[in-house]
């Protein structure tokens, strides 16, 4: 009994862990009251990132996903005129998080969310800080 509700366990664990292929734009959206969202158009501290400022203005879109796509887990999604959602699997449980990035003028908008559960224990903070360092790293935007 104990091994089926292990399995069933599982199962659907991997089962939430699945890509979604017409997830819609949130990019723009303010995060929910759980702790598991960033973004650089937040204003409350706990889900707020700091800006990403492009330093050429023709940065397309293609070429900061090339970088994001380094990060872990990393799997483009989608990606449409200045706009992409790259998803980001964790090693273990399979658990999916949405990375979404919108160029607007000489702005990126970056928005990281965990598509299950309550906290994401800081992780997509920290893969929205690690590709602020690869960005920056490549000149493609400006501390």
């Amino acid at each position: 009994m104990k091994i089926i509700s292990i399995f069933s366990i599982l199962l659907t664990l991997t089962a939430c862990s699945k890509g979604i292929d017409n997830m819609p734009d949130k990019s723009k959206m303010m995060c929910a009251d759980k702790p598991n969202c960033i973004s650089t158009l937040e204003t409350r501290a706990d889900f707020s990132a700091a800006p990403f400022t492009l330093n050429n203005p023709d940065t397309e879109i293609e070429s900061i996903v090339q970088i994001a796509e380094q990060l872990k887990g990393a799997k483009i999604a989608v990606i449409k005129e200045n706009y992409a959602r790259i998803e980001s699997t964790s090693t273990i449980f399979r658990f999916v998080d949405d990375l979404e990035l919108r160029i607007e003028g000489n702005n990126l908008i970056v928005r990281s969310e965990s598509r299950t559960g309550y906290s994401d224990f800081g992780v997509n903070k920290k893969r929205v800080e690690q590709l602020r360092a690869m960005l920056l790293e490549q000149n493609i935007i400006s501390q």
